[in-house]
């Protein structure tokens, strides 16, 4: 089959190709469905590289649990030693670092990941960290996927939409009418039924071309397939059916046990078009015609085939992953509870969690197999892999089966490690009492304990959850005990984990030491390993800043700490430091950033979601969508409430109550806002104090205003003019406008007009234009036209443009791709319609839009 109408993209890849020779590497995107002409384009490639370049190949495979790194360790023999021997250890850092240096190192590489849609979660992380440094290198990678994979969930998607501007995609299209005819006319088949039948799709077309004769076409694909396979004498039929079990190429080693006649005896098969064969082992021309072949065989022969496979991999000494695939198509149990653990360790060790979670579910699925105190083991290794995921709810479970068998168990200090994580697990899927419980008795079975750095971590989490609660007196006591006998013990994890609960109750005492405290914390855990504890310290440290607003230090702190987040993928902590980064545009008064930094925060991270609402709830009532405020802020305050802490219900009692202010219901502001201020006057949050003290005096109730420089307590001591500066100094207009309403002077409140009308904070800016009329001022600015009555949304031209997309699927990437717009650009947008339809989903959008677009037409 000839490559047609693939001029342009072929022309558009080596274009890239030239650019990267030239210093300027980039991402090409290769898509369309399945059987459109992927394959052959690389394959095109590769036959001719542009310009002399390198081309690596990586392929990703259909198991039902991708390999470990699969489509990179592809690469093995092609590169420096330094990427091989880190791919063959996994080992995650390494494996970036060796990456980099091997792309960088030569005149210029392509390197393609075919099928990406089948990707292991490391290879992503990797793929994703070259993708971001990849401009200066003389590199391009190329990835190749059906865009009828993916969809909301798929973590190809999130990869996608996280790409820098400036990447290339290539959609492939259908072949047209006349191309099909050029094909079919060659080999006698009627052109206008294969058209009809395969509606230009390239391999649908090649599949009922080859095998039509001149008098017939075959009716389906999988008829055409099967057809040819038919043709083949049985031993080559049997041959073809035996490779066709594996999804992967059958290398060389491999094919000598499977076909012991080698190569040669499936010269049949890949004259008539079902295989390719080259040096390095053969494969199916595509993937359609292996999965075709498949699923025709019955379910006896299945469980043959890949029982010999299955011992050809064990002998050859072949991925655990792939092991375990096949041992589960077999139905060998003895060899999926001797290898799924394996193959779930070598997946973590990776940070593939995904996958090694899946790999712990298919050895516990035999658990009444493994020994009492292995299985506790398995178990536990499976809870964290879950918690890491961010799957709380599925962690929580599977720590409090692994707490029983340790009490059966009877080993102190296992049971004692098992209730801090379930502690932790408890604390995350937001259920604070079990928390506490656990990490209690945690610390009491571990009193006599040998091991002081056990203990040592045992205290450190009761400190946590004191911190968290804003208990700072018991934080202090029970952080420094961690800490010393963490640096007696010499046990780096407890004494990171200590050193950060000291670190964030000394900020939020306003003690600066707490942030030297943080950034060794920090440093300790990534010197160990400990990626989690790490990325945690930095979540603390800006957290606290932005609540001391002091916010060109919590962006200082923020960006690199993003970028460690990033490169680790620890899943949770990264969500947090999103919500951050929308606290700090909310604080700035950037509304369409905020709202796109916490767009799609999931509901399993509840102490996340909680924040991220408030942020959406806050932005919708300073706009003017009272309504839709009111209602994402009742959302928040029934999720703090369930959590149970100050951190949580202060600032939604907050929120809330700024709401009712803008709204003029004063009544309202004070019923929120008291019982706070006194909770937060209990655990000494001088922060929160200091805001609610804010809004309670503009109610007309006076309270004790905490004795500092936060521009919130000034405002509380009625000093508007000095907060008001505080506020500009430290970048927040909105709240330097809020200080200047607060003023008698017609000049000021102008000042503070003109600020919330480049802003579009309509509530306020009313307010100010009332105040300005009681004082007799002429030519009061009459401010930003309001939305339309049929578009009561506001939503502009691009953002509806931006919604019909939204509503027909299609990721930011997509519509990034379809408008001509940059994916950071799109995140805005998508943002923006989510808080103007006072929804916290793409998905409730989606929902939405047909009433929306209607209403607009």
């Amino acid at each position: 089959m000839r490559l047609l109408e693939r001029e342009g993209e072929l022309a558009e890849l080596g274009d890239a190709v030239r650019a990267a020779a030239e210093g300027r590497g980039g991402v090409v995107l290769v898509h369309g469905e399945a059987g459109i002409g992927k394959s052959s384009l690389v394959t095109a490639l590769r036959e001719q590289p542009p310009g002399g370049s390198r081309v690596l190949v990586g392929a990703c495979d259909a198991l039902s649990t991708p390999r470990t790194l699969g489509p990179l360790r592809d690469l093995i023999p092609h590169v420096g030693p330094r990427l091989g021997g880190a791919l063959r250890a996994g080992e995650r850092e390494e494996v970036f670092a060796a990456l980099h240096e091997e792309l960088s190192s030569a005149p210029a590489t392509v390197l393609i990941v075919e099928d990406a849609h089948w990707s292991d979660e490391a290879t992503l992380d990797a793929l994703r960290f070259i993708a971001r440094r990849i401009e200066p290198l003389p590199a391009v990678l190329v990835l190749t996927y059906r865009d009828d994979e993916l969809d909301r969930e798929h973590p190809l998607g999130r990869l996608l939409g996280e790409l820098p501007s400036g990447v290339r995609h290539l959609a492939l299209q259908p072949l047209s009418s006349a191309a099909v005819g050029t094909l079919a006319g060659e080999r006698g088949a009627d052109p206008v039924r294969v058209y009809a039948l395969s509606r230009g799709n390239p391999y649908f077309v090649s599949e009922l071309v080859t095998s039509a004769d001149a008098a017939q076409v075959p009716r389906t694909v999988v008829d055409a397939v099967t057809a040819r396979l038919h043709r083949l004498d049985a031993r080559t039929q049997g041959r073809v059916e035996q490779i066709a079990v594996v999804p992967s190429v059958v290398g060389a080693d491999e094919l000598a046990r499977l076909v012991p006649e080698g190569s040669s005896a499936l010269a049949v098969a890949e004259e008539g078009g079902l295989l390719t064969v080259r040096p390095e082992g053969v494969q199916f021309r595509h993937e359609l015609t292996r999965r075709a072949i498949v699923d025709a065989l019955p379910a006896s022969r299945r469980i043959e085939l890949n029982a010999r496979v299955l011992e050809m991999l064990l002998e050859v000494g072949a991925d655990p992953g792939r092991i375990v695939s096949h041992a589960i198509e077999a139905g060998d149990v003895d060899a999926v509870v001797e290898w799924a653990p394996t193959a779930a360790r070598d997946a973590a060790v990776s940070s593939a969690h995904r996958q090694a979670a899946a790999h712990f579910r298919a050895a516990l699925a035999h658990g009444e197999r493994y020994d009492t105190a292995t299985r506790a083991d398995l178990v536990e290794e499976y809870a964290i892999e879950a918690y890491l995921l961010g799957d709380e709810p599925q962690a929580v479970a599977a720590q409090l089966e692994v707490v029983a068998l340790r009490r059966e168990l009877g080993v102190v200090d296992a049971l004692g490690a098992s209730l801090r994580w379930l502690s932790r697990f408890e604390w995350i899927a937001g259920n604070r009492p079990g928390a506490e419980r656990a990490a209690a008795e945690a610390s009491a079975v571990l009193a006599d304990s040998r091991d002081r750095g056990l203990l040592a971590l045992a205290l450190s989490n009761e400190a946590q959850l004191a911190m968290l609660a804003h208990d700072l007196p018991r934080t202090i006591e029970l952080a420094t005990r961690a800490v010393a006998l963490a640096r007696e013990s010499g046990e780096q994890r407890a004494l990171s984990h200590a050193l950060n609960n000291l670190g964030t109750a000394h900020l939020f005492e306003d003690d600066d030491e707490g942030m030297r405290e943080l950034l060794e914390a920090a440093d300790i855990a990534a010197a160990a390993g400990f990626m989690d504890d790490a990325a945690r310290a930095h979540v603390n440290l800006v957290w606290s800043l932005l609540d001391q607003y002091r916010l060109d230090l919590a962006e200082r702190h923020l960006e690199p700490a993003m970028a460690f987040s990033e490169r680790t993928e620890v899943l949770g902590l990264w969500t947090y430091q999103q919500v951050e980064r929308g606290r700090l545009h909310l604080a700035r008064a950037r509304w369409d950033e905020a709202l796109s930094a916490v767009a799609g925060v999931s509901e399993v991270l509840p102490q996340a979601q909680c924040v991220a609402l408030l942020v959406i709830g806050t932005v919708q009532s300073r706009r003017g969508d009272g309504d839709s405020g009111a209602a994402v802020l009742a959302e928040a305050k029934a999720i703090a409430e369930r959590l149970g802490e100050l951190q949580r219900t202060g600032p939604a009692a907050a929120a809330r109550a700024e709401a009712a202010l803008l709204r003029g219901d004063l009544d309202e502001v004070r019923a929120i806002a008291r019982p706070a201020f006194d909770e937060a006057v209990r655990w000494a949050d001088r922060n929160l104090q200091a805001e609610l003290a804010w809004l309670l005096r503009r109610a007309g109730e006076g309270v004790d205003v905490p004795d500092s420089e936060h521009p919130f307590a000034v405002q509380a001591r009625g000093d508007w003019r000095r907060a008001a500066d505080l506020w500009r100094e430290r970048g927040c207009p909105y709240h330097e406008a809020s200080a200047l309403a607060e003023s008698p002077d017609i000049d000021d409140l102008l000042a503070a007009l003109v600020i919330l009308d480049g802003l579009g904070a309509d509530p306020l800016a009313r307010r100010v234009r009332a105040a300005l009329r009681d004082r007799g001022a002429r030519s009061i600015p009459r401010g930003p036209r309001q939305p339309t009555r049929n578009n009561p949304e506001g939503l502009t031209e691009r953002q509806v443009d931006v919604l019909r997309l939204v509503a027909d699927g299609l990721t930011n990437a997509q519509i990034a791709d379809r408008l001509v717009l940059s994916v950071r650009t799109v995140d805005t947008h998508v943002a923006a319609v989510l808080a103007k339809l006072g929804v916290p989903t793409r998905q409730d959008a989606a929902r939405l839009a047909p009433e929306v677009l209607d209403r607009l037409a």
